[in-house]
């Protein structure tokens, strides 16, 4: 965590325009809480604003409240505009389509959410950018728009423009957009998290049999793999590489490389991330869980949990965003 501290926190609005999805509006906002959570610090701020800041209506029938109107949105490097249903309609708001204008000339990023798209291009603000749209309003846009590029895929970037087709594409999209804006490694344990992209590549998705040297991301998570189904009664380093088909020294190698520490280390880490896991979401004594990870000594035990956290194991009890967080790619913390 310590390579984010220097980071400034990043000030965000979303518009919400009558129909919007809500679904949309918590696919935004949700990766933007987990990147805070996992950084345990404030990477990204964000608000809510309408038009009028009155309450607007969703898709769904619920009507949400903002936090302000469009002069609260004036600070902030990035805009989202979420729009659903009756677009067209919505989209040719001159208090919108002028307001947009006047913050794409003060350089705000724009990120046109499903039909937050049509609202950008209505205003003239994807000329020359490609748009992801929808396949339900595909017909619709390029009737109105023939002239904007659509993209071949879910989500597009271009300079201070982002537009996203919607729906479960905008968790994808927001992965690559953390990526851009912070950390990537943060972004890529939002994406764990949450469960969206990269399945294959997770830790433990592979299986242990075939040679991988020459891959070496593929090595370490297939290593990671046979270490997490090894916690309570450890192997030795030794036999992961053999099952692995390696030597310990290629192994100890990609390693450095690739994770900064060694074998062991990362051995340790999956055990104590196992033992976390256990004393947040379980009744167990913390001796009951330093013996299912593979701790025979309790002390020595509590000793690398803390080194590790920062708290002791019997502190740890609480599954709560305020509670120790387990980083993938910790920095400078390490459990050798």
């Amino acid at each position: 965590m310590g390579l984010l501290r220097g980071i400034a926190v990043r000030k965000l609005a979303m518009l919400l325009l009558p129909e919007f999805s809500n679904f949309g509006l918590a696919a935004v906002t949700e990766p933007l809480f987990v990147a805070n959570w996992l950084a345990q610090r404030a990477l990204f701020e964000w608000r809510s604003v309408s038009v009028d800041g009155k309450p607007v209506r969703a898709s769904n029938g619920s009507l949400v409240t903002v936090d302000g109107d469009l002069a609260l949105a004036q600070e902030c490097a990035s805009v989202f505009v979420l729009a659903s249903f009756e677009p067209a309609r919505i989209a040719r708001s001159r208090a919108v389509v002028r307001w947009l204008k006047r913050v794409a000339r003060s350089g705000v990023e724009l990120v046109g959410i499903e039909n937050g798209s049509l609202a950008l291009a209505e205003a003239g603000l994807l000329d020359h950018h490609p748009a992801a749209v929808h396949w339900d309003n595909l017909a619709g846009f390029q009737e109105l728009f023939p002239r904007i590029r659509v993209a071949q895929s879910r989500y597009s970037f271009s300079k201070n423009r982002v537009t996203c087709a919607g729906a479960a594409a905008i968790l994808d999209m927001m992965v690559a957009w953390i990526g851009q804006h912070q950390d990537a490694g943060i972004a890529s344990e939002v994406s764990r998290h949450l469960l969206v992209s990269g399945r294959s590549s997770e830790p433990g998705a592979t299986h242990a049999g075939r040679r991988s040297s020459s891959n070496p991301d593929r090595l370490i998570s297939q290593a990671r793999g046979i270490m997490q189904t090894h916690v309570d009664d450890p192997l030795s380093c030794e036999a992961v590489a053999q099952q692995l088909d390696i030597s310990l020294r290629q192994l100890e190698r990609h390693f450095k490389q690739m994770r900064g520490h060694t074998v062991h280390g990362e051995y340790m880490l999956v055990r104590v991330e196992k033992a976390h896991q256990y004393l947040q979401q379980t009744d167990l004594s913390v001796t009951e869980v330093a013996a299912l990870t593979g701790f025979s000594s309790v002390e020595y035990f509590s000793k690398v949990y803390r080194r590790v956290f920062g708290v002791l194991p019997s502190t740890d009890r609480l599954q709560s965003t305020g509670a120790p967080v387990f980083r993938m790619k910790s920095g400078g913390r390490k459990a050798d």
